[in-house]
């Protein structure tokens, strides 16, 4: 059902951006890797086409809408159409709001969790309308539920959930699907290294350990997957995590302890 179909996969030259393309590989897709690091790329390339995909490297900034028209123009000249765009470029932050001293990370979270999604999807938008296409968003958990010392990415991620949630609906007779993953920790990836400590640089190696509780890169991928090929509108990873989201809307206080006793185990 994949196959021949050409994905745009932004964040992709490492963890699950790149985890995604490799899967997705197996399915003879013409895949669209779009991130800063152009050396990581043409790895994650290299592994896909030894898999069966044809591929296509583009650098740039998701934050820069120069950058995502060109990424489009890219697409399109190569491979004359674009089904699936996969918007997966993030940046997150571990820090107390009374101890920041650098409040431009806030900008930094905004403009790449939140307006670099738009940016990419409102150039893409007129292809995806063509080929009654679908756009996947990779949120998070936090996109529905606060989490401590995340202030400004559990923000960044409500608004980028208020935003697809609102564009399916004005689609919903162009024949394009909207789907929100909302997944736990990921284990493999570089999220937490290169998140924002309190003075707004990369927290680096010092990060807090993941829990027992987080999920692989490849069990994540699937799931993913599987939900792009149904056309679901929501993906909460693992699923029993819908059992927090159902007690925070209806339990506030309950639900919130066991966000900050998970929390603390990882300090």
């Amino acid at each position: 059902m994949l196959a021949g179909k050409t994905i745009v996969i932004a964040g992709a030259s490492s963890g699950l951006g790149a985890s995604l393309a490799t899967q997705l590989s197996y399915h003879k897709t013409n895949l669209v890797l779009f991130s800063r690091n152009i050396d990581k790329l043409q790895s994650v390339a290299k592994t896909c086409e030894e898999k069966g995909a044809k591929t296509l490297v583009v650098r740039g900034d998701i934050s820069k809408q120069e950058d995502c028209k060109r990424l489009y123009n890219e697409t399109i000249n190569n491979f004359n159409a674009l089904h699936h765009l996969v918007l997966n470029a993030g940046i997150s932050m571990w820090a107390k709001f009374e101890e920041i001293t650098d409040l431009t990370l806030f900008q930094k979270l905004i403009e790449t969790n939140y307006l670099g999604a738009v940016y990419l999807t409102h150039c893409c938008l007129p292809a995806l309308i063509k080929s009654k296409g679908m756009i996947t968003a990779i949120s998070s958990i936090q996109g529905k539920i606060a989490v401590p010392e995340h202030t400004g990415y559990v923000a960044s991620k409500h608004a980028l959930t208020g935003f697809l949630n609102t564009l399916r609906m004005e689609l919903a007779d162009k024949g394009v699907d909207v789907m929100l993953v909302m997944p736990h920790w990921l284990r493999g990836t570089n999220l937490r290294k290169n998140a924002f400590d309190k003075d707004g640089n990369q927290i680096g190696e010092s990060s807090k350990g993941h829990s027992k509780e987080s999920i692989s890169l490849e069990e994540c991928s699937k799931k993913i997957i599987k939900g792009m090929i149904s056309r679901k509108r929501e993906l909460i990873i693992p699923g029993k995590l819908k059992i927090l989201t159902w007690l925070n809307l209806f339990f506030p206080g309950l639900a919130e302890k066991i966000v900050m006793g998970k929390v603390k185990e990882q300090e």
